[in-house]
């Protein structure tokens, strides 16, 4: 097996597994009028994903399954479970056991995502950014596909459940039956509950993550909450209400999606200016569209539109290489539980952003709600820049 058809084996299958993710957020304004929810109830049918991957990763971390358990067998059997408890969704409908089967899904995908990167590392060594950045990609893409199905004619909530479950199972299978480690394998160790320690003392590691933390604080709540505006600023533009249009959908799934040539470009451009002038640059491109995008609110979507693609494209672009940062900083035998660990507060502090949006709209209105997530690449920019300082 070669490196590109190994990269190309686990990128399709993270694409594939990914996609329960936003699964019910792409369904949101049907199942808000369905139970009738408020902005905070809706917002939760996300928050309790990043959640549910949060306590997956914690617990991953804690028992360093990243580390111990064959990466192979590990992916497949989480993005099944992903997927059965996503499917589960649409036969035991009702607000409380959606939250419940949400949660459950995130807390298995986080066997999906932290996995996949270091499997894509074990087979590059150089342009290990790049091998990283396109999984990061593949699953950027995967989370906007349901909003791709959505848009479709006659494609109600059910089948944007059903196709994410498919998906996931089918990613689940492609990795158990298609692949294997590289020639660069991390070395493994006994089970060690110090081994989080070992992390959390390791100062490059913790200015890594502390970068990663200030882009996690604008990404999801940039991903969630984007087709919300988008609905509501075509509204207000045409002075209608209703449900997001297809337009909406189809641009909302642009502007994710987007994201999966950003992190190729981060890739690529890592290997010729470094990671640290990459996330950068990424972080204050994205921070300005953070405090642009505002101002169109309204306007045509041709004024729009573009601001919207950019800030998608590079508001992802920098993930991969935080993850590739701490391959390469993290002690080696710990490489597994510090991806994870970085991964699990990343995803801990998105449920902070995500419920603050939607109340920040409605007090202040959706022209200023993206603003407040500005602050996360100023601070991740902070801290890359003292990391970078170092020998």
């Amino acid at each position: 097996m070669s490196p590109r058809r190994a990269l190309g084996i686990v990128g399709l299958a993270v694409l594939l597994a990914m996609s329960p993710w936003f699964a019910a957020s792409a369904v949101a304004p049907q199942l808000r009028e369905l139970w009738r929810l408020n902005a905070a109830q809706t917002g939760w049918l996300t928050t309790v994903v990043q959640l549910g991957f949060v306590a997956g990763t914690a617990v991953a971390a804690v028992l360093n399954l990243a580390d111990i358990v064959p990466l192979r067998g590990y992916f497949t059997a989480c993005a099944l479970l992903a997927a059965t408890a996503n499917g589960a969704v649409a036969l035991l409908p009702g607000y409380e056991a959606t939250l419940g089967l949400r949660f459950a899904t995130g807390f298995f995908l986080a066997g999906v995502y932290p996995p996949a990167m270091k499997m894509a590392a074990t087979w590059y060594r150089e342009g290990r950014g790049l091998a990283i950045g396109a999984v990061v990609g593949a699953l950027t893409i995967g989370k906007a596909g349901p909003y791709l199905v959505h848009a479709l004619p006659h494609a109600d909530a059910l089948a944007v459940l059903r196709t994410a479950s498919i998906s996931a199972a089918a990613g689940g299978l492609l990795v158990g039956g298609a692949y294997r480690d590289g020639p660069f394998p991390f070395p493994r160790r006994p089970f060690s509950l110090g081994l989080v320690a070992v992390v959390v003392r390791h100062r490059e590691t913790r200015l890594a993550t502390a970068g990663y933390l200030g882009h996690m604080w604008e990404l999801y709540a940039m991903w969630t909450w984007v087709p919300a505006f988008l609905a509501a600023s075509i509204a207000a533009r045409d002075g209608s209400v209703g449900a997001p249009s297809a337009v909406a959908n189809l641009l909302a799934f642009g502007a994710i999606a987007a994201g999966g040539l950003g992190c190729l470009w981060g890739g690529w451009a890592a290997a010729r200016i470094g990671y640290a002038a990459v996330v950068t640059r990424a972080m204050a491109i994205s921070g300005i569209c953070c405090l642009l995008i505002g101002s169109l609110f309204g306007h045509s979507l041709l004024l729009l539109a573009p601001v919207m693609l950019l800030w998608g494209f590079f508001v992802v672009a920098d993930s991969a290489q935080f993850s590739a940062m701490v391959t390469e900083a993290a002690p080696a035998h710990a490489v597994g539980t510090a991806l994870t660990l970085q991964t699990c507060l990343g995803f801990l502090l998105t449920m902070v952003t995500i419920q603050l949006v939607p109340r920040f709209a409605e007090r202040a209105g959706w022209p200023y709600a993206f603003t407040l997530l500005a602050v996360g690449p100023g601070f991740g920019i902070g801290a890359i820049r003292r990391l970078a300082a170092r020998p």
